[in-house]
């Protein structure tokens, strides 16, 4: 069964930098959409950034311009950048992979990393 490792995370000053990684621990022959959502304590998840198999990227008003999502389909991985990183940027990080394997179709997700950005 695939699954996804998440790196990257950790605490990090207003407007600081981090880059999230996700790696499929086995191939996935076709990929359709690749993202990161996030989790703030007390809310729901969000929809961070998406990257559809083609390269079309779809992001949340709140991120637009800070963050940069990017995948590797022949490395079957997924990055987030995020730059001048704000205090409501705080959350668990998750990544998400919508494809299909051997078995046929999949969506699997990370174990989550959480990011801090504080002062």
């Amino acid at each position: 069964q695939v699954q996804l490792v998440e790196s990257g995370g950790g605490l990090v000053q207003p407007g600081g930098s981090l880059r999230l990684s996700c790696a499929a621990s086995e191939s996935i022959f076709s990929i359709k959409t690749m993202g990161w959502f996030r989790q703030a304590p007390g809310k729901e998840r969000e929809m961070v950034a998406l990257i559809i198999s083609g390269g079309s990227t779809s992001y949340a008003d709140s991120v637009k311009g800070r963050f940069t999502i990017s995948g590797d389909v022949a490395k079957n991985t997924v990055a987030l950048q995020m730059n001048n990183l704000k205090p409501e940027d705080t959350a668990v990080y998750y990544c998400v992979v919508d494809g299909t394997v051997a078995e046929g179709a999949l969506e699997v997700w990370g174990q989550g990393t959480v990011v801090t950005v504080s002062a």
